[in-house]
């Protein structure tokens, strides 16, 4: 097909598979989602309870004692890389009505675009899985399906890489995707680097005969690449440098997909760390944009853990999942302050404790 024939048709489906590809491959997407997930997940969390509930203490021992045993942690950490890559997680329940344990399934697994089975209402009936030699059908009760931000009454969530790997049809016209475009720059880069890091060159033999020229142009060719000098007496050479029109210059092309690919990534960790001249104060104003993103993203993981794990353990324990009030917290537990005062009251009181109890001894 010719380069300049115009391609109608419809555009590809951004299948997991396809988001895994360009996260395991491309630097730039996979600083994006390490980037974001890192800054939501990664300071670790603690839980908290109503501390006025009468049995707070043995629900929040449930709780931290499943977490401990599944690894938590662990599964958020792989769970906030999928949702913010794809806008999916799914996560498997051991027992539908006795939460025992929890595994991440593959994403690739449900690739079939009905894997999410769905009533006229939008009520997910069922979960088709497919991966390898593994076909399953899970209830809706057996699977946690992190889905953020579902666009258009969507089964499925959209993370960051979906725009940057989806083509777009405008007028049955075909634009391909701006990740494409990045990999075609980034191609043909090192092709023009070994094209002309050094300079082509046209051998003129005035007055040669053919076959002289063509003893000529075979010990040209044997020339090392470090270069060589060849001194003839029997014709005149000249040696004339093609170079590189310094007009053709591509950088505002270049720079226009390189922003739009880091508005796709919705984070400017990656633009900051790579792009020179940027002030404290743009680079503050930048982090501070993305951190909404992140705090939604947290918003998110948090509200989903609570109603899809806590509650369910809460209640399985015979507790009440209202009275116990169990959230998930980000970062670690704030050290409670403590007044000079009341440090030295606390010495007080336990000298006089111990002065107390020696002369018990001595009675």
């Amino acid at each position: 097909m010719p380069a300049y024939q115009t391609v109608y048709g419809e555009t590809k489906t951004v299948t997991f598979s396809d988001i895994i590809t360009a996260y395991t491959r491309d630097p730039s997407c996979k600083a994006f989602v390490d980037f974001l997930a890192d800054q939501a997940v990664g300071m670790g969390f603690y839980t908290t309870v109503n501390e006025e509930y009468e049995k707070a203490d043995e629900a929040k021992q449930v709780v931290d004692d499943f977490n401990e045993s599944v690894n938590l942690d662990s599964l958020l950490q792989i769970g906030a890389r999928e949702i913010v890559a794809s806008g999916n997680s799914f996560w498997l329940k051991t027992e539908p009505e006795h939460l025992q344990n929890l595994k991440v399934l593959p994403l690739t697994g449900f690739d079939n675009p009905k894997a999410v089975a769905r009533n006229q209402y939008g009520e997910v009936t069922g979960y088709n899985y497919s991966y390898g030699d593994v076909k399953k059908n899970f209830s809706p009760e057996k699977i946690i399906h992190f889905k953020w931000n579902p666009v258009n009454f969507s089964a499925f969530g959209t993370g960051v890489l979906q725009v940057l790997l989806a083509e777009l049809s405008v007028g049955g016209e075909k634009r391909m995707s701006f990740l494409e475009m990045k990999a075609r720059i980034e191609k043909i880069m090192p092709e023009i680097f070994e094209k002309y890091a050094g300079p082509d060159e046209l051998w003129v033999f005035a007055g040669a005969s053919d076959k002289k020229l063509a003893e000529y142009q075979k010990l040209i060719k044997s020339k090392p690449k470090a270069g060589a000098k060849f001194v003839y007496n029997k014709a005149e050479a000249d040696v004339k440098t093609v170079a590189v029109d310094p007009r053709a210059r591509y950088e505002a092309y270049v720079d226009h997909i390189l922003n739009q690919i880091y508005l796709g990534g919705q984070t400017p960790i990656p633009k900051l760390l790579t792009t020179p001249g940027f002030t404290e104060a743009s680079a503050n104003a930048a982090v501070e944009v993305a951190e909404r993103h992140v705090m939604s993203l947290q918003r998110f993981i948090k509200r989903t853990v609570e109603k899809e794990i806590f509650t369910p353990l809460i209640r399985q324990a015979k507790l009440d999942p209202k009275k116990t009030d169990c959230r998930l917290n980000w970062g670690i537990p704030e050290t409670p302050e403590i007044e000079l005062e009341e440090v030295v009251r606390l010495a007080e009181i336990s000298a006089t404790s111990n002065v107390q109890y020696l002369s018990l001894i001595h009675i």
